[in-house]
């Protein structure tokens, strides 16, 4: 395999890359010769598990830094980004990934469990989406950013579409995209381009903490042309076509990655 990333000194910065797409985009561009960095927030006990994905990046003989710290935090990622440009070396990010899944899944209404407030928004919105802006901000202002940089950022069909208990996501879905539609204006001439992931149904831990994921689960197998849902590495295989020079006149836009799920 040609690895087009190998020895050019880039970078993928993928914030959330432990599991899910997050990790799926982390071993697809580690295979092209990326050099990865990887932030996440995981419990001890899930480090086992953590650990193992990681050897298995490291395998494809790349640079690797991961940093289990709180993203959110304005110090942890001021000092994150402090060690990050000792430990680039000289290099430079190519690509920023952002794959956050931080959120409440709450109903509005309920007579059973605890419902929706204005703090479960504020949280949501901040992690899932205003976080995207505060870190190419801060990685722009590091001077850390490649001459022709790329960021990514992962929305879901609830962007349009009503679902019990994902109000507060969906909120922070709309606000992700349009922070990224303003990343790729406002930081074009700087050769920066920026777009979003509209990601199909995908089993992962996240999607697995949605009430009602079974249901959701098969009318997805249903409406879906392929008769499967979509795979971590189907996205990861769109943003690694984001990250090449072919893709530079992409710029703004959500790129639906389904297998066609949306259109029946």
């Amino acid at each position: 395999m040609v690895k087009e990333f190998e020895n050019k000194k880039k970078w993928a910065l993928i914030i959330g890359g432990s599991s899910g797409l997050g990790l799926a985009t982390a071993k697809k561009l580690a295979k092209h010769g990326m050099n990865i960095c990887i932030v996440h927030r995981n419990s001890r006990s899930q480090l086992d598990q953590i650990k193992r994905d990681f050897k298995e990046i490291k395998k494809e003989s790349v640079k690797f830094i991961s940093y289990n710290t709180d993203a959110f935090k304005t110090e942890k990622r001021e000092d994150l980004i402090e060690n990050l440009k000792e430990e680039l070396d000289g290099g430079k990010i190519k690509i920023l990934v952002h794959s956050v899944a931080k959120g409440n899944l709450k109903p509005m209404v309920s007579d059973t469990s605890p419902i929706l407030q204005t703090d479960d928004f504020q949280l949501t919105i901040q992690a899932m989406g205003i976080s995207l802006y505060d870190w190419v901000k801060a990685i722009f202002e590091a001077k850390l950013f490649a001459d022709d940089g790329r960021v990514v950022s992962f929305t879901s069909e609830g962007n349009s579409k009503a679902l019990k208990n994902y109000a507060a996501v969906s909120a922070a879905k709309v606000t992700l995209e349009a922070i990224t539609r303003n990343i790729a204006l406002e930081f074009a001439r700087f050769g920066i381009r920026a777009n979003c992931i509209q990601a199909g149904v995908s089993d992962t831990a996240s999607f697995q903490m949605i009430p009602g994921n079974n249901k959701l689960k098969k009318h997805s197998l249903e409406r879906n042309p392929f008769d499967r849902l979509t795979l971590p590495e189907d996205v990861a295989n769109v943003v690694y076509l984001l990250s090449k020079d072919e893709a530079a006149w992409i710029n703004g836009t959500i790129i639906v990655v389904d297998g066609g799920e949306h259109i029946s």
